[in-house]
């Protein structure tokens, strides 16, 4: 196009003298040029911000001891080797080694591995992971719990913060499917056209020129070659696409799916493999109780307070008085005193995520029955807190040491030393257990592997388990140093009496489970990514479907695989294969930082349901990398977290959480901004639904808009015929006729459910290919020009011109010919070009109706009703027919571009062309119908 516009704007001057025409035809190609460029600008301006997001994560002042002084300096100004100090509710301004801590020194990492949990930190290193390990303390994390100090190593993007915004801020030009598709159709219309543009300007120059001196001037001859630019070009093709995606976007912005980059929304259709991450994505991020067990008797939340209304004497559930207790009082979370009118599920908690869910439970339990009543359970009512022992790693249990106040004579009663924690270490220290009846009975081993069977069953479930135990102790004595209380706690932790169990878990979202069936109906595999616990991440994915069988394999069985794969495969041909057995597998991020090229062949080779758990942010985008490059795998990642975004940014199509961190948002092309899972499958279902009507948009625009224009500018330059159809037509058809015709094609519903269909190969199912341009010029397109080439000469024949005194006129069509006069002359052809433009107008009628459906027959597809109507078909057929008026009848373009009105018998025919049109495709797919394998159904586009 920009050829054609510098060469229009050449034969306007210097090549020859300056004609308005040329001109406005010259302006005309700008202004395509234009829309198509402001499109593709639209398309790939995703500026990166996230720096941007970064820096309300960083934090902006630090204390630091220099000199030996503590002092306040910018968060900016520390340098590797200062000496931070950290309190409680700090966030950490660089990474660094802690060098001096408190027991109870506790961090919430979740910014960076997505896991709520709250992180022990210590003097120690725990692990080779930068991630894992417990004596770092690591950028805009933060310290809930304890204090500590520690040395500065690393600042800025050095630090694990930086490296994970680096990795999701590097902008790799990448061409998305959709884009990659109209690259290869151009490619091809475009050497074509090229191809053409120099024949024709070589036939003129080596014998047009010579054989019929006067035929052309330098000027017009590069016009009319500029002809084949513009007709083989179809210049609407951008505009459409570009206006396709837009309909699909609003359509997407309905269910609250807000689409950051139009050119991805196709490569949804694409999607063979999501990856998703578990903590807020495919759970609810809120851990919640779920389950309690006594001794003798288990029980769902939501059945306690049934059972207990509905026994004969509430007595025999009296333990539920104990394990209260302890549940509220045993506890290190907190309510923000200004959410305390809100409802208990509603007020904010600061706290550690299983003590805000213990929390949680024993605010909101009232069983009226055994007087227990949560809310009116607090340390100012009833009871005094004397001495606390904070959960940590080595214990890995939390003890409250509490005393009961007599409320008229203000004195301490009883005390209670209350202990939760991990129960396989705290059975080691309970004599006794509590039944459901509040009986005290001693705890056998017998007992003892009954609550373990409960323990592992819960744990299987993705629950997290805690035993809650208690022990009368006298009265201590208060004022002693805190080392000294501690000895003597930990000195009378044995005999303990069992109370209960408690299962908590962070309960999948309610859509996810449906949405992974319809997801891996429609060829889809959905693989987890996660940084949790393997047992936790395979029972979540188990309650949501990714893992449906019984057996999961592990990485020995991979590398057995693998090691029996002496034969070395193409990686574009390493894919799963249709007949492949589902198979599962579990992987650690261990796992996957060991694996070989030839492991990973087997695993996306073999493995239906895959989950890898326990990895790092870039272990997640180097698996998202591993599976693209083989087979022809479109992969999607969905995460919130900051430590999804490498692998957001890595994969085809990112998909964040609109709760999600502003990071992950930046490093997305999707963001789903009511967090509902359900939203992916309408997703790739409008990706699919793009693909299918962007075909038939480049099916729409070819047979008319550039087959028809084109056989116009043959016949000029070839056969030295007058040319039928001005460049200004050619290129106004192209980008107003055609386009507003078409867009009532983006709002085309699907003929079959296309989430029962597999994924597209971007690969091997072009937008285009033979079928479709078999479609074009073999059968809509030969039958369209004829007809409206046809038209062409009917006029011409009416004002005394035969055939061939029209077709081989070359350069005897001037003054005098056959008596005519060149005014005369040069108005049967602006007369037969604006013949020939109308023509192709209606004709489109007929094109629009067979293009709509591939194989449904436009009696089972009504525009005007049923379930395929499509109102958008009759307006824009109004809006091509004013446009044509307003070409013919318009002063301004009479003036400029010569058009003019055309007599009135002209103004029928094109519609029955295109009724015959329709007629004749409707014969096709009925043939297509009835013989599904004959040729003309495999030739089919």
């Amino acid at each position: 196009m920009w050829i054609a516009f510098i060469l229009t704007i050449l034969s306007y001057s210097p090549l020859g003298p300056p004609q308005v025409f040329s001109l406005g035809v010259a302006v005309l190609l700008f202004l395509v040029i234009a829309i198509s460029s402001a499109f593709y600008a639209v398309v790939d301006w995703n500026a990166n911000r996230i720096m941007k997001s970064i820096k309300s994560l960083i934090a902006h002042e630090a204390a630091v001891i220099r000199d030996g002084k503590q002092q306040m300096i910018e968060a900016s100004d520390i340098v590797v080797g200062d000496v931070v100090v950290l309190n409680a509710g700090d966030r950490v301004p660089a990474d660094m080694r802690i060098v001096q801590a408190s027991s109870d020194l506790r961090f919430d990492r979740s910014l960076l591995t997505g896991e709520s949990d709250m992180f022990l930190g210590g003097l120690d290193a725990t692990s080779d992971n930068a991630l894992e390990t417990r004596n770092l303390a690591l950028t805009s994390t933060f310290l809930v719990q304890g204090t500590c100090n520690g040395v500065v190593f690393a600042t800025g993007d050095r630090t694990i913060m930086g490296r994970l915004v680096k990795m999701s801020g590097e902008t790799k030009f990448k061409l998305t499917t959709i884009q990659k598709e109209i690259w290869f159709f151009t490619k091809i219309i475009s050497c074509l056209a090229l191809f053409f543009f120099c024949l024709s300007l070589l036939l003129y120059g080596v014998w047009l020129r010579i054989e019929y001196p006067g035929l052309d001037t330098p000027s017009s001859a590069i016009v009319n070659a500029i002809g084949c630019l513009t007709a083989f070009v179809p210049q609407g093709l951008p505009i459409c696409v570009a206006l396709s995606l837009t309909v699909i976007a609003r359509r997407m912005a309905k269910h609250r799916i807000l689409v950051k980059n139009l050119a991805t929304i196709e490569t949804l259709g694409c999607m063979s493999v999501l990856c998703s991450d578990k903590t807020g994505t495919l759970t609810a991020g809120k851990m919640m109780v779920e389950n309690i067990a006594f001794l003798d008797d288990s029980f769902a939340l939501d059945e306690i307070n049934e059972r207990v209304s509905n026994a004969s004497n509430p007595a025999v559930f009296s333990a539920f008085k104990a394990l209260h207790q302890i549940a509220k009082l045993c506890n290190g979370a907190t309510f923000d005193a200004a959410t305390s009118h809100l409802p208990v599920q509603d007020r904010v908690i600061k706290g550690d995520p299983t003590d805000t869910a213990l929390l949680r439970f024993s605010e909101a339990l009232s069983i009226p029955e055994l007087d227990i009543d949560g809310s009116a359970l607090h340390w100012q009512q009833g009871y005094r807190k004397q001495f606390e022992i904070a959960f940590n790693s080595h214990n890995k249990w939390m003890l409250s040491v509490v005393s009961e106040i007599n409320t008229v004579a203000k004195h301490v009663g009883s005390s209670w030393m209350l202990v939760k924690g991990a129960p396989d270490i705290l059975f080691a220290s309970c004599s006794y257990a509590l039944q459901s009846d509040g009986k005290v009975v001693p705890l056998t081993s017998s007992a003892r592997q009954t609550l373990t069977t409960v323990q592992e069953e819960w744990s299987s479930q993705g629950q997290r388990v805690l035993a809650l135990c208690r022990k009368p102790i006298e009265a201590i004595k208060t004022g002693l140093p805190p080392r000294d209380m501690e000895d003597i706690l930990y000195s009378e932790m044995h005999d303990l009496t069992f109370v209960g169990l408690v299962g908590i878990y962070d309960p999948p979202r309610p859509d996810v489970t449906p949405s992974i069936s319809v997801i891996r109906r429609a060829g889809v595999r959905v693989f987890m990514v996660t940084g949790d616990f393997m047992l936790t991440a395979i029972a979540i994915a188990r309650q949501v479907g990714i893992i449906t069988q019984h057996m999961v394999d592990t990485i020995e069985e991979v590398r057995a695989a693998a090691s029996g794969n002496v034969t070395p495969k193409s990686l574009s041909l390493i894919q799963l294969s249709d007949d492949n057995l589902i198979r599962s597998l579990a992987l650690t991020g261990e796992d996957v930082a060991s694996l070989t090229p030839a492991d990973w062949n087997v695993i996306i080779e073999n493995y239906t349901e895959i989950v890898f758990a326990r990895t790092t942010p870039d272990q997640k985008m180097h698996i998202v990398e591993e599976i693209k490059a083989r087979g022809d795998n479109t992969v999607a990642v969905t995460g919130d977290g900051i430590n999804d975004a490498p692998a957001l940014k890595a994969a085809d199509i990112g998909v964040a959480m609109g709760s999600g961190s502003d990071v992950a948002k930046e490093a997305a092309a999707l963001i789903l901004l009511n967090n509902d899972f359900a939203s992916i499958p309408i997703a790739i279902e409008m990706g699919r639904l793009v693909f299918d009507n962007l075909k038939k948009v480049t099916l729409f625009l070819m047979p008319v808009g550039s087959y028809t224009e084109f056989m116009a500018v043959l016949s000029n330059v070839v056969f030295g015929m007058q040319i039928p159809l001005s460049s200004y037509l050619q290129v106004c058809f192209s980008i107003t006729n055609d386009v507003i015709m078409s867009i009532s094609l983006m709002y085309e519903k699907a003929e079959a459910d296309p989430m029962l269909r597999k994924p597209r190969n971007a690969r091997t199912d072009r937008l285009t290919d033979w079928r479709l341009f078999f479609q074009i010029y073999l059968f809509l397109g030969l039958m369209t020009w004829p007809c409206v080439m046809s038209m062409w000469f009917v006029y011409m024949y009416q004002q005394g011109l035969g055939f061939h005194d029209v077709l081989l006129a070359y350069n005897n069509w001037s003054a005098g010919y056959h008596g005519f006069t060149q005014d005369q002359l040069n108005r049967f052809v602006n007369v037969g070009q604006c013949i020939y433009y109308v023509t192709m107008v209606f004709m489109q009628y007929g094109n629009l109706l067979a293009i709509r459906n591939r194989r449904v027959s436009i009696l089972n597809s009504n525009p005007l009703w049923g379930p395929r109507r499509n109102f958008a078909v009759p307006i824009c057929m109004v809006g091509t027919a004013l446009i044509a008026v307003i070409n013919l009848y318009g002063p301004g373009l009479q003036k400029v571009f010569q058009t003019t009105p055309i007599p009135g018998m002209f103004w029928g025919p094109p519609f029955a062309f295109g009724l015959a049109i329709l007629c004749a495709d409707e014969v096709r797919k009925v043939i297509v119908r009835i013989y599904p394998e004959a040729m003309i159904a495999k030739m089919a586009w």
